[in-house]
């Protein structure tokens, strides 16, 4: 048995780039940052705040319930999903990494109402719930 998954609570680190490419699925991408706050060890050493970088994609009506929930820099959101690599060669041949967090459900935690709001997973306060599985790649 192999398990691959992913669970973020973290911030929005620049307003999702929402395409339509040529296949007409939509795909949304941006940047979580995810925070562990610093601390003071007893010798009285202080240990800074560490600051992650996740690079989140959104498929289909998950990436739509992005788009229409207004999802944008600084929002609070919970991710859960499951970490995919890849790499390219540039122009020049150099071989690149990268490292995806592909979002199965997404939690809008900001606190602020979203119009049109999608039905709450949970029952949290106000937050625009999306899972994947649940809406078959509907938006709602």
């Amino acid at each position: 048995m192999s398990v691959n998954k992913v669970i973020l609570v973290g911030n929005v680190g620049k307003d999702p780039e929402i395409r339509y490419p040529a296949n007409g699925v939509a795909v949304a991408t941006f940047p979580l940052a995810t925070t562990e706050r610093g601390y003071t060890l007893q010798n009285g050493t202080q240990v800074p705040d560490r600051t992650e970088w996740h690079n989140i994609v959104l498929w289909r009506g998950l990436a739509q319930t992005c788009e229409k929930a207004g999802v944008k820099k600084g929002d609070k959101l919970y991710i859960e999903g499951k970490i995919r690599s890849r790499f390219y060669d540039d122009q020049r041949g150099v071989r690149h990494y990268v490292t995806e967090i592909f979002a199965d459900v997404m939690e809008l935690m900001s606190g602020r109402q979203q119009t049109p709001a999608p039905q709450p997973r949970t029952g949290g306060g106000g937050a625009a719930t999306a899972s994947e599985d649940e809406n078959d790649g509907l938006p709602f």
